[in-house]
Formats: structure tokens, sequence, C-alpha cells
């Protein structure tokens, strides 16, 4: 329960004492765009490592090498804990925007560092609201700016190993563009604090990079049910590295 009053703490602290920093870095987007892009990505990366290693989280990172260091990718991950977050945004190497729930937006100041960081907001109750989502972050590939997604389209509070169906819309932001898709495979992050609410507990967590897909290279037929073949890449990680939590 001490942990889970310390990330509060913390977050909220953030929050209102960054009321400040929301205006500088809005001062410096009107000069400089990039310099608030690459100001606001490593600001909020600090914060999150910051929690994580409060939260006592142990991360082993197996693939990091894949990622693209160059290019816009969409990572493509399961999602099991709001700390999927945290732990994947606090690594990526550039501007990265995030696909969230709609309701994220009611919040202010959190909403406020999402839109500074390019996340956008999914109305998963509207089709066409949805498909307007998947537009606006094709755009943002083509700027130059990472997207990542869960696209089983919720935390999935199943088994620790299950993986709820990947929608195929997601895909649409790479199949349009040609981006490299990036799989991220997470096992125990649910571990962290869904599996025993309200407490934060230390916990030894997983993450992997796949190798990037370039949909372009992939055969007709795998790219038409692009999801699925995802979706096999990352069952078979979180299966495989399921191993790595028993020693």
């Amino acid at each position: 329960m001490i942990r889970f009053i310390i990330v509060a703490i913390t977050v909220i602290g953030f929050l209102i004492l960054s009321i400040p920093i929301l205006l500088i870095e809005w001062i410096i987007g009107k000069f400089s765009p990039r310099t608030k892009e690459i100001s606001s990505l490593r600001i909020v990366q600090g914060v999150f490592k910051f929690i994580l290693w409060e939260a006592g989280t142990k991360v082993t990172i197996i693939g990091e090498e894949n990622v693209p260091k160059d290019t816009p990718v969409l990572y493509i991950g399961n999602h099991r804990s709001y700390f999927d977050i945290v732990l994947t945004y606090s690594r990526c190497p550039i501007s990265t925007g995030y696909i969230a729930k709609k309701e994220m937006e009611r919040y202010p100041l959190l909403s406020n560092w999402m839109k500074y960081l390019h996340c956008l907001f999914l109305d998963r109750k509207d089709i066409k609201q949805g498909l307007k989502t998947i537009l606006a972050a094709i755009d943002k590939i083509k700027s130059g700016i990472s997207i990542c997604i869960f696209p089983e389209g919720t935390r999935n509070k199943g088994e620790e190993l299950s993986l709820l169906p990947f929608k195929e819309g997601a895909f649409k932001i790479a199949t349009k563009t040609g981006c490299p898709i990036v799989p991220i495979s997470m096992n125990n992050t649910a571990e962290i604090f869904e599996n025993h609410f309200p407490k934060i507990k230390k916990t030894h967590v997983v993450l992997e990079y796949g190798t990037p897909i370039y949909p372009n290279e992939l055969d007709k037929d795998v790219k038409k049910h692009i999801g699925s073949y995802v979706e096999n890449i990352v069952n078979e990680t979180i299966h495989k590295n399921a191993e790595l939590l028993k020693n």
C-alpha cells in the first residue's frame, strides 16, 4: 500500500507542478515544434522511469535493438496493465503517440500532456469517429511520429498468458503507410498493480521487442489477415518468456 501512495503522490504532484512546464512547452512549441516534441518526450520518460523505480519493477528487456531509431513505427502490444504505458513509453527512441480510450480526454492536465505527446483518443462506441482516429494516426506516421496501440481494444483481465483477439482495424495504420510494425510482448505487468488492487508490489516483468514487420513485404494472404499474424507472434513470445519468470 505504501508504494501505491508514493506513486500516487508522484503522479498527482507532477501533474500539479507541471502546470508552468506546460506553459513553457507551449511557448517553445510556437518557435520550435521539434524542440517541444523532444523536451516533452524526455520529461515524461524521466517521470515514468522514476515511477517504475518507486514501484520496485525489475524489467528484463529483450530485442530493443530491433526498434528502428530513424523512422516512425507502429508498436503493437498486448495489454494487461496501466503500467504497460509507463513501461513502454519510457523506452521510445522518438516521439510516439498512444491511442487511448476517449474517456481519458476528460482528465485535465493529464490530457494536456497526452496531446503534447501526440496521443489520440478513440471512441470505441462510434465506428465513424474510430475511423477518423485511425486516419489521424496515419497522418502522425507520415509526419514522422510513431504510434502505439493495444489492438485487444481494452485491458485483458483473463489468464496471464491469454490474449483477446487483435482488431484488424488498428493495422491499417501500417498497411496504409508501409511503416514497420514492431510487436511488443509483455509478461507479468498485471502483477505490478491490477492483480492485487490497490497495492503496488515489487515485480519482475519481461518486455520483448520483436523483429520489425514490413507490411508490403508480406504475402498477399498474410497481409490480408495481418492482425492474426501479429497476434500469433505476440502469443508465442509471451509463452516463451513466461519461462524467464520461473527462475
